[in-house]
């Protein structure tokens, strides 16, 4: 299983490996349904045009703790036999992929479910800062915590 958070000069990683990586668990012939999700950096809003972004946590260690216990948890929720995670960390522009996540399952419903727990509880749970750089100004956005 890869539940990682990672700095993006440090280690890349793109969502096909994630999928390769998650078709490696020897239980993959119990599935049906591999969902998966990229979240890029947006730079064109309604109220705003992002130039860059910087995206921290304040620990490491403790996030990456955190992140694998989410992924546990949905785990065991929703009956998935795999789950797969990537959460960048670092300076981006608009369209470097921030956050990756796979999910295999057997049936579609468990496993859509599954990667939209996976979804909302990494926004909401894990604490990052991210500071948007726009045309007007820097815009800091905390979650989690």
């Amino acid at each position: 299983m890869t539940v990682k958070i990672i700095k993006k000069s440090v280690e890349t990683i793109q969502i096909n490996d994630l999928m390769d990586s998650v078709k490696e668990n020897p239980r993959i012939i119990e599935c049906g349904a591999i969902f998966s999700f990229e979240g890029i950096v947006r730079g064109k809003d309604i109220e705003k045009n992002t130039l860059k972004m910087d995206l921290t946590t304040p620990n490491l260690v403790e996030t990456q703790n955190e992140l694998q216990e989410i992924v546990e948890q949905i785990k065991e929720k929703h009956g998935v036999v795999e789950i797969a995670v990537v959460h960048y960390i670092g300076k981006f522009i608009p369209g470097d992929p921030l956050f990756l996540a796979v999910v295999a399952g057997a049936h579609r419903q468990e496993t859509k479910a599954a990667l939209s727990d996976v979804i909302e509880r990494v926004k909401y749970e894990l604490d990052f800062k991210k500071e948007e750089h726009t045309e007007d100004g820097t815009n800091i956005i905390m979650s989690g915590g």
